[in-house]
């Protein structure tokens, strides 16, 4: 951690060095920052202080309490400020905090007498009314700044005097009302200032954020008067697409800075020779649009009686902006990657169709959503794509396995086991009178496999043998349990993954595996405080438990191996290093769900309009989500994932591979596998020995499986043939 690390952080939260700062304000030091809470802070007023020594936190003191602490959260950062059902955004900003060069440009363009006029500048207007007398048309505007914050607020956009008439007596009132800073400020916070994407940009701050992905206060003077110039006209001024008008309007905006002594000769000419220079990074991606969205959706539906219209909230998200930034980079270059792999594949049949993307990452241990990316472009499509209903294929499966796992638990007549042998061979499946045939993928079978080889190599027809024989019903139980509510049919293609469902709940079904067996319900927003800072809703954590503990250690141990050595393999060679787990899916798209102990994330691609990518999810959504998981465990918050850790109540045997029986001296296919503690196999391969009872050697333990009773001779007779 460097002082700097800390100061931009807290930048971003809205924090300034002015002691005033509603927010909070900070002071670097030679040894570290000293942070004080303001009135709107999230936290209680309070003021700490953190020390560094090379690069890392040395020491952190409670100045309030004059004590250490082990750890100190930092102000939660500004995601945008939506205003309303037109899709407006901004960051509000204070009048002490916008720099001088940018108030000099706004007035020199806009209102040059701002500061000495009283809502109407009466010279302003005998020259306006002169010059479309002159030209017998309307062609000069005479509003201020005030009345055009009058016009902005209560008003209608008409161009007539009865309307004027209205923005005078508006103006005069206002001016009343407020000092002039504070008109400034009302003013600058709401200013249309063009659109980015889909979303409309009001004010200032947002328009730095927008055009050149800075904080307001560091515009420099020709950044300055490009947004200043810009009021006028903001579409026709779009620097994005016209530079060249936009250049011309800036230098006329410097030009009147020089005539209004703002600005020198040197600072004009250096200005001018400026290039319109405008951050061409993603605004909208950065900004979690598909996250801020779904957060609009459920304030409408949990609190529609409420009036947003006209009271200020503050919402706090689940969201990591850290994160969110990490999924925006890695979906943009990996996508890269799969692009290319697409053309290659379609060759001289590729038509420009490139496939969509949506990735979902979730704290694994309480179900918030840390990161969202719902498709390539919001500013292309706002569909989410997290929200939409696919086909999971194979990243279903986990599901069928653990309804096994866990039902073995109450009915010992049908136990199934990570070592249980399954045979994979073309089959022929009758259900409801009808024959089903499914294959596997690349018509590939390896024959007698157990439960553990299944999930790893995503075979299909000894899944489906599993669900059949633990029933469809159960598996649409347990999938229920684990949170996925879309429709699920209980039959033989449920155990493929056929049935849609939205990958924003498979990453919730996938915390019943990273959580222990206990379900987490998913949620985004964390509390709502009002205007007074008041807080007004907290977020309950929802979980249920949806498997045994024992049976999510099990998963969570293949899963493992599914990474290690299966279909998911290349998670390794991409560069992760760090314990995961996770299933690959294919159906007509291509899907990833895996997690760390720090970590989960769900990866779909596919096409909207549903055709094939022809694409398995190990050369697909795999790579993004690698990337993206890469880029996330390099962060303080996720750095240092470790191992999973087994629950207590399992027992370790050695198996035969081959028949799923205890393995002896002379089995040569061997593996250590897992067992909830009593439904481990109790005898061996027949070439194995066995005690003088008849009893099968635990090749683990000096005790046997089956402990011996003194028996007589007839008992020990029967022992040998039992």
């Amino acid at each position: 951690m460097t002082t700097q690390a800390i100061v931009t952080s807290l930048q971003r939260a809205g924090y300034t060095e002015a002691a005033d700062n509603p927010i909070g304000h900070y002071r670097a030091t030679p040894s570290g920052v000293e942070i004080t809470t303001g009135k709107e802070s999230w936290f209680q007023p309070h003021t700490a202080a953190i020390e560094l020594n090379d690069g890392k936190i040395k020491r952190i003191v409670s100045r309030t309490d004059n004590k250490d602490v082990d750890r100190y959260w930092l102000e939660p950062e500004l995601v945008t400020s939506v205003l309303d059902s037109a899709r407006g955004k901004r960051r509000p900003v204070p009048f002490s905090e916008f720099p001088k060069h940018l108030v000099e440009a706004v007035v020199s363009v806009e209102d040059k007498r701002f500061f000495s006029h009283g809502g109407l500048d009466l010279i302003r207007v005998a020259k306006a009314a002169y010059v479309d007398v002159r030209e017998g048309r309307k062609e000069q505007g005479a509003s201020t700044l005030t009345m055009q914050l009058a016009r902005t607020f209560w008003l209608d956009q008409d161009k007539n005097w009865r309307r004027k008439l209205s923005e005078v007596f508006i103006a005069a009132e206002l001016e009343r009302r407020f000092s002039k800073e504070e008109i400034f400020q009302l003013y600058a916070n709401e200013v249309y200032l063009g659109r980015r994407g889909s979303f409309s940009i009001q004010g200032f701050g947002e328009a730095a954020q927008a055009y050149f992905g800075k904080d307001v206060r560091k515009l420099t003077i020709p950044e300055a008067a490009m947004l200043a110039g810009m009021i006028q006209r903001p579409s026709y001024f779009n620097p994005f697409r016209y530079p060249d008008r936009v250049k011309q309007r800036r230098d006329t905006v410097l030009t009147l800075m020089r005539n209004n002594g703002y600005i020198d000769a040197a600072q004009l000419t250096a200005a001018t020779d400026a290039s319109i220079k405008v951050s061409p990074g993603e605004m909208e991606s950065s900004d979690a649009p598909y996250f801020v969205d779904l957060v609009n959706e459920e304030l409408q539906d949990k609190f529609g009686d409420w009036d947003f219209a006209h009271n200020t909230y503050r919402i706090y998200s689940t969201l990591d902006l850290d994160l969110q930034r990490a999924a925006v980079e890695a979906v943009q270059t990996t996508m890269a990657e799969i692009d290319k792999a697409v053309r290659q594949k379609q060759g001289k049949k590729f038509a420009g169709k490139l496939p969509q993307v949506a990735l979902v990452a979730l704290d694994p241990h309480t179900g918030a959503i840390k990161a969202m990316v719902g498709g390539r472009r919001y500013q292309d499509s706002q569909l989410n794509r997290v929200l939409a209903m696919r086909q999971p294929g194979s990243s279903f499966k986990p599901f069928v396995y653990a309804a096994a796992l866990n039902n073995s638990l109450q009915n010992k007549n049908n136990i199934i086991t990570a070592a249980t042998t399954l045979i994979d061979e073309p089959t022929t499946f009758r259900f409801n009178n009808q024959d089903y045939q499914p294959a596997n993928f690349g018509d590939r079978y390896m024959g007698t496999v157990t439960v553990r080889k299944a999930v790893m190599n995503s075979l299909n027809i000894p899944t489906i043998k599993v669900a059949e024989k633990v029933g469809f019903d159960k598996v649409v139980g347990l999938a229920r349990q684990a949170g996925i509510t879309a429709p699920l049919q209980p039959t033989p293609s449920l155990a493929l993954g056929s049935y849609e469902v939205p990958p924003i709940e498979i990453a919730e079904a996938y915390t019943t595996f990273s959580n222990g067996g206990n379900h987490l319900k998913r949620f985004w927003m964390q509390s709502i405080r009002d205007r007074n800072n008041k807080q007004v809703y907290t977020q309950q954590i929802e979980q249920n438990q949806a498997i045994d503990p024992r049976v999510a250690g099990i998963m969570v141990n293949i899963l493992e191996d599914v990474v290690k050595s299966g279909t998911a393999a290349s998670v390794r060679s991409r560069g992760l290093k760090v314990p995961a787990a996770g299933k690959t899916g294919t159906a007509r798209d291509g899907w990833f769900a895996g997690f760390t102990t720090k970590l989960l994330a769900v990866v779909w691609i596919g096409y909207d309009d549903y055709s094939d990518l022809d694409m398995e999810g190990s050369k697909s959504a795999l790579p993004v989500w690698t990337e993206f998981m890469k880029r996330a465990h390099e962060m303080p918050q996720y750095r240092g994932a470790g191992e999973f850790e087994m629950p207590k109540g399992l027992v370790k045997a050695a198996v035969d591979t081959t028949t799923g029986l205890l393995a002896g001296p002379s089995c040569t296919e061997v593996r250590t596998e897992y067992f909830v503690q009593g439904t481990e196999p109790r005898r061996c391969n027949s070439t194995h020995e066995f005690d003088e009872f008849g009893d099968p050697i635990d090749p683990l333990a000096t005790t046997r499986v089956n402990e011996p009773e003194k028996r007589g001779v007839l008992g020990r007779v029967l022992g040998v043939f039992r």
